[in-house]
């Protein structure tokens, strides 16, 4: 018996192992939490107007940030109507109570383009507050800097990304206290971050843990069940079940 429980212990050790490595490792499209910090807000972009603007200058109220590029064949635009979904949904008052920044990660776009993707969202969806959503493009020094501080990251295939889906909450003042996943987003949810940003209480969002069994599919540009994540993780939680019955059952006289 004893034997048996060498082995076993061993066996869950290596699997642990494995399962942490897969989830501990920096791939290269992902969303990595960056909680409590504050992003650089002296960092400058040109709006849909193409006026300079600076994130400090912007961001005066609880804030949701959201990346893109305005050219994406893929999660982008339903991310935007995920948006604008929710915006409809939720009794806080865009451009009053919290602001939606949309932030472009191709340096290739333009302020013309930024313009043409807000005119058509923000018509749709902004109840009429069109400056409560801007929309931003910079240098890509700038997206790099602003990605990095946010933890999105993003891979260039030829002239297109492959990205992840998120928004991110921030506090008047910067700080970062909420992520949401996904392209669609519930009201409560969607308000909750932005009462926690408004009083600067950084949470984690049940969704992360949720999307440590995904992974992004680049050649159908979508998300799937990682099968060897969740099997490693079913076979971890029988194996110390077995161990733990195993140690507390009553030995033989």
């Amino acid at each position: 018996m004893k034997k048996v429980t060498i082995y076993l212990f061993i066996t869950l050790f290596s699997l642990t192992g494995r399962l942490t490595a897969q989830v501990d490792q920096s791939p290269e499209v992902a969303v990595i939490e960056h909680l409590g910090t504050t992003i650089p807000l002296d960092l400058q972009f040109l709006n849909e107007k193409a006026e300079k603007v600076t994130l400090r200058q912007l961001i005066t109220k609880p804030t949701i940030l959201s990346f893109v590029y305005f050219d994406c064949p893929g999660l982008c635009s339903p991310l935007l109507e995920g948006v604008g979904d929710v915006i409809r949904k939720t009794d806080f008052v865009l451009g009053q109570d919290y602001q939606v920044i949309t932030i472009s990660f191709n340096f290739r776009d333009t302020p013309e383009k930024a313009k043409q993707k807000k005119d058509r969202f923000v018509e749709r969806y902004s109840k009429g507050k069109g400056d409560g959503w801007i929309f931003l493009t910079t240098d890509s020094t700038t997206i790099f800097k602003i990605t990095d501080a946010t933890g999105f990251k993003t891979k260039a295939v030829g002239l297109d990304f492959v990205h992840p889906s998120a928004i991110i909450a921030v506090s008047p003042q910067g700080m970062i206290t909420r992520y949401l996943y996904g392209i669609t987003f519930l009201p409560i949810d969607f308000k909750m971050a932005i009462i926690e940003a408004n009083k600067e209480q950084p949470r984690t969002s049940i969704q992360k843990i949720m999307m440590i069994c995904y992974t992004y599919d680049a050649e159908n540009k979508r998300f799937a069940l990682d099968v060897t994540k969740i099997t490693g993780s079913i076979i971890i939680f029988f194996l110390l079940v077995f161990i733990v019955v195993f140690l507390l059952k009553p030995k033989k006289k």
